[in-house]
């Protein structure tokens, strides 16, 4: 599918047509593009799209290049946040004159925010470059708006984790399995974001080259040094957040090893309190002949009572001396 937009007063308007309006279109939008959709833009804006398979090479080199005037950036960009699974798919940016291409095969949000935007307010879009630099500012405050949630559900799980477990009810209820996977989920979803941000900031980089290459005007040189120093604070907040995941599950295996310290305890004291008595009701049933508490009217109470003391003794032992 391709959404071409032409430049209507300062804003964006969306027509139907792309071969029509082929002079007047600044910004074609493919999504998941057929091979004719393909030839359609290669014949417009004079050179080849990259593949899907293209996209996905990782080196630096086959993300970010100029081939015959056009510059081509790719980077990887999450679709689907509301979880924390996000689809993570690069987007390619082909910047061709003063017209600029999108090639994707997902739908991140900014690309919907975006266009709603520019075509009900005037965001200075006049050509490739303005509309370019405005979308990837979209994007950028998308994926802070990502991070914050993170960092939110982050510190709901550190608190789930570090919550007073001094009733009983409390203990029975946390359950380290379930923070185990929340743990592991966010994990996932920070060094999703990572991989996104890093993309970031090498496409911004190589814009910011681009655009002093082409002696663009000082205020979009300034928006992408603004942009770069954005992607770079936030990918600083994100290895923050990993750190913090990290630390929350060192501190969950630790909270899973005092437990089970606890529940080994209990079954220590409680074997060595039923000890003594255990070894009073082995001497008083071996049953020989000779046994004078045998033939005692109140032998039976007395070993009971010995029984009852051997145990009480070492139970307020233990007590007093905390291990209880």
């Amino acid at each position: 599918m391709i959404k071409a937009f032409v430049v209507d007063n300062g804003r964006l308007r969306l027509v139907d047509d792309l071969l029509q309006n082929r002079e007047q279109v600044v910004w074609a939008d493919l999504l998941v593009p057929t091979r004719e959709e393909e030839a359609a833009i290669e014949s417009w804006i004079g050179v080849g799209i990259p593949t899907r398979e293209e996209m996905e090479e990782i080196e630096i080199s086959s993300r970010l290049y100029v081939e015959d005037g056009a510059y081509f950036m790719t980077a990887t960009l999450p679709a689907h946040t509301e979880g924390d699974d996000p689809v993570m798919s690069p987007v390619t940016f082909v910047l061709a004159g003063n017209r600029l291409v999108t090639v994707r095969y997902h739908e991140p949000r900014a690309f919907q925010t975006f266009p709603m935007r520019a075509e009900k307010v005037s965001t200075g879009c006049t050509n490739g470059e303005s509309i370019l630099i405005n979308l990837l500012e979209a994007i950028v405050d998308r994926l802070a708006d990502i991070i914050e949630r993170a960092g939110r559900d982050i510190d709901e799980v550190s608190r789930g984790i570090f919550q007073s477990s001094e009733t009983k009810s409390t203990k029975r209820d946390r359950d380290f399995k379930q923070i185990l996977q929340q743990i592991g989920r966010k994990e996932d979803l920070a060094s999703n974001l990572r991989e996104s941000l890093v993309s970031l900031q090498r496409l911004s980089g190589f814009l910011g080259h681009v655009m002093a290459t082409e002696k663009n005007g000082k205020d979009l040189r300034a928006r992408v040094k603004t942009l770069s120093r954005d992607v770079l604070s936030l990918t600083d907040h994100v290895t923050f957040l990993s750190q913090k995941v990290t630390f929350l599950l060192d501190a969950t295996l630790g909270m899973i090893n005092i437990e089970q310290n606890g529940i080994i305890k209990i079954f220590s004291v409680a074997a060595v309190v039923f000890l003594p008595p255990t070894l009073v009701a082995s001497i008083y049933g071996m049953n020989f002949d000779i046994m004078p508490e045998l033939k005692w009217m109140l032998g039976y109470p007395f070993a009971l009572a010995v029984m009852l003391v051997s145990a009480i003794l070492p139970f307020l032992y233990f007590k007093r001396r905390g291990w209880l």
